[in-house]
């Protein structure tokens, strides 16, 4: 993640915007403009750390002589009582910036923090848990880099990066072979049609998540036909859709002996109470929207060590 792309400043302009206003009415009562403090922001938790970068960004917003330094990094795992961001500068800014700098944090650390537990529970299988675009509208690339942040994967990004046949677009492609053939020719080596600059590229993403190349091609099955369809139809990678575990590993086996290098990933209904079972399938991935829609905001809190008047 670039801390210093003009996507990270935007989001820090609004966010400040739509909570100071006119003006933080409570801290201009009650604080002299001229008085300096000392802070630091609390785990009320066990957590893993994810963008802490962004607090500095939002207090030197608001003071650009405001120093903040953040004890652990990114991906560190932290038990409650920890320091994870000290400040020192002008109280009026630290104060103001005060919730916009937690609303990040607690919902980024919180992101991270469900994602390791996913990569706990499969902890020795082959398996590994992505996200899905089930996310907040304008803030997926740093939800994104919270999964990671957690040890998780990206799935695709936008519908720019990947070529996904759901449903809907084989319905309307006319079946699973007709949506499969228009898909590959689409994706056929040639010069990728040219997309448009995403959050991505403003948030200077590496690579690994977000390069250029050909598109892949995922189709959704939903049982064992669909899954038998797909595979003879030419698909190298495919997502099991609602199904339960015993189903899965049926499919994933049938999958494996007509194509042994086929990417299979399980989606709809993954949970940390049975995304073992999911896992034990022998599946590449498990996807969940709860990463990014459903992760508990972390308990965390801002205190004042002292403040005095200059």
């Amino acid at each position: 993640m670039d801390w210093n792309s003009e996507y990270i400043a935007d989001l820090v302009r609004r966010a400040l915007g739509e909570d100071i206003g006119t003006g933080d009415a409570t801290t201009e009562a009650v604080v002299p403009p001229q008085a300096s403090a000392r802070a630091h922001i609390l785990a009320r938790q066990t957590l893993v750390c994810a963008g802490l970068p962004i607090a500095e960004k939002v207090f030197r917003a608001l003071d650009p002589e405001i120093r903040v330094h953040c004890p652990h990094n990114d991906g560190s795992f932290v038990e409650p009582g920890a320091e994870i961001v000290q400040v020192m500068g002008n109280a009026r800014a630290i104060l103001t910036g005060e919730r916009t700098v937690l609303n990040f944090l607690a919902h980024l650390c919180g992101i991270a923090t469900l994602t390791r537990r996913f990569v706990e529970q499969l902890a020795t299988t082959r398996t590994r848990i992505r996200d899905t675009r089930k996310t907040t509208p304008g803030l997926r690339a740093l939800e994104k880099y919270a999964v990671k942040t957690g040890g998780g994967a990206n799935h695709r990004f936008g519908l720019y990066d990947a070529i996904l046949l759901k449903e809907n677009h084989i319905a309307l492609a006319g079946g699973i072979k007709e949506a499969l053939d228009k898909a590959h020719t689409y994706a056929s080596p040639k010069e990728p049609p040219p997309r448009a600059a995403s959050a991505y590229d403003a948030a200077g993403l590496d690579p690994e998540v977000a390069g250029p190349g050909p598109l892949s091609v995922q189709v959704e099955v939903r049982d064992e036909r669909e899954l038998r369809e797909a595979l003879g139809a030419g698909a190298e990678s495919v997502l099991l859709d609602n199904m339960t575990p015993a189903r899965a590993a049926e499919c994933v086996k049938i999958a494996r002996g007509f194509r042994s290098d086929c990417v299979i990933e399980i989606s709809g209904g993954i949970t940390l109470d049975n995304a073992r079972a999911y896992a034990e399938t022998g599946a590449d991935f498990l996807s969940s929207g709860m990463l990014t829609h459903s992760a508990p905001a972390a308990n965390l809190s801002l205190l004042v060590d002292n403040i005095e008047e200059t």
